[in-house]
């Protein structure tokens, strides 16, 4: 298969995803709700779901950015100098940008630091430049110790600020001019594991077209039973994992909340079984997307190619479509999605959610598109860090 081919099928699934991902932020910012959508207590099946389907977002967009960094660095013949060098700064500048833009656009303001999965991705990249000087099998063995061990330190609380960062969730209080602390909503640990399995796998992608699928949809499906073995005993891998029996009986709605139980894992930190549950399935997918042709998916390459560009767009439009909804219809743009400040009279409303998310992504498919074609004619340097 060809090197174009390849790459082709890495970005339909990353252009899918990021579609979705733009989902979970218009429900985020039009049709918000005092308690979290995987509450099943309070928690409706449509809302559940909707907030599901995005989980599959970051894990895989995660491990293709591993993935990614490997096939520039071998469709370049960078050295490993050269990929480091390359790693490092690019990992740098996401991070500056998510301590800096990307956390004013939640705000439209900038009152505290906003760091979620840029910033991951950012100290990720920065981890894998030193990561890549490693044999092969060390850096395989340092992603699965991430990914599979992490989870043994869950009932571990040190309370401190690095520990926030590299391993649980929080908010961290300081005082730097107007900023008042950081939320800290991506620990780093299990999400550097992500991003070098991405990188130790990647040359699998240069198989043979059907060795390679063969692959991809065996590793997918086991993963996949691995996940309902461990989370149908009970044994580890999530904090609220519980025999397979448990989760019909959590809520008393029946079996069908059972199920959606059963897949309600932890993202914040992402547990073993919630990678399990979200990369199992996309990798199982990677053969199908090879094939998929058509116009649909022409739409959907064009998200995955310039992803970067449509996440640091896709923010503050959907931050303006939800102060000017507000101001329409409440007289009042003050929504506080964090604190969870709503006007008098505000309805969650999914019909609302989707028809945004629909009108969102059409509308930023011209720019995305536009851009790919332009970096597509085009070698600046910094070309490659948008």
């Amino acid at each position: 298969m060809s090197t174009g081919e390849r790459i082709h099928s890495i970005d339909r699934l990353r252009g899918v995803v990021m579609i979705i991902m733009a989902l979970d932020h218009v429900r985020d910012y039009v049709a918000m709700t005092t308690f979290s959508p995987e509450d099943l207590s309070q928690s409706g099946t449509a809302l559940f779901l909707t907030r599901w389907i995005t989980h599959f977002c970051a894990p895989v967009f995660i491990l293709l950015s591993g993935t990614s960094a490997w096939l520039h660095a071998n469709a370049k013949g960078l050295s490993t100098a050269e990929l480091t060098r390359f790693l490092l700064t690019r990992g740098l500048w996401l991070v500056f940008l998510e301590l800096t833009l990307i956390s004013a656009s939640w705000q439209f303001g900038y009152s505290y630091l906003i760091l979620q999965v840029i910033w991951a991705i950012g100290w990720s990249m920065i981890a894998l430049s030193v990561l890549v000087f490693l044999p092969r099998w060390a850096m395989g063995l340092i992603a699965a110790s991430m990914i599979l061990g992490h989870n043994a330190f869950d009932g571990l609380s040190l309370g401190s600020a690095w520990w926030k960062i590299a391993h649980t969730q929080g908010f961290v209080p300081f005082n730097f001019g107007p900023l008042s602390g950081a939320f800290v909503g991506y620990p780093l640990v299990p999400w550097i594991g992500v991003m070098a399995l991405g990188y130790w796998a990647a040359p699998i992608t240069t198989t043979p077209a059907g060795q390679r699928g063969q692959i991809f949809f065996t590793v997918g499906i086991a993963m996949i039973l691995v996940f309902v073995v461990l989370r149908g005993a009970g044994i580890y891998g999530d904090p609220g994992n519980g025999p397979a029996d448990s989760h019909v009986t959590t809520h008393g709605k029946g079996i069908w909340f059972g199920v959606l139980s059963f897949i309600n894992t932890t993202k914040y930190p992402p547990s073993l079984l919630y990678l399990l549950m979200t990369l199992g399935p996309a990798i199982a997918l990677m053969p199908l997307l090879e094939r998929w042709r058509g116009r649909l998916s022409d739409i959907v390459t064009v998200f995955g190619r310039v992803p970067f560009l449509f996440y640091i767009l896709h923010i503050p439009l959907i931050h303006l479509f939800s102060r000017a909804w507000g101001r329409l219809q409440y007289g009042t743009s003050n929504f506080d999605i964090f604190s969870q400040q709503f006007p008098p009279g505000y309805e969650p409303s999914l019909v609302r959610c989707y028809l945004v998310w629909i009108v969102v992504v059409g509308l930023l498919y011209w720019p995305c598109r536009a851009f790919m074609h332009y970096r597509r004619k085009r070698s600046y340097w910094w070309l490659s860090y948008i």
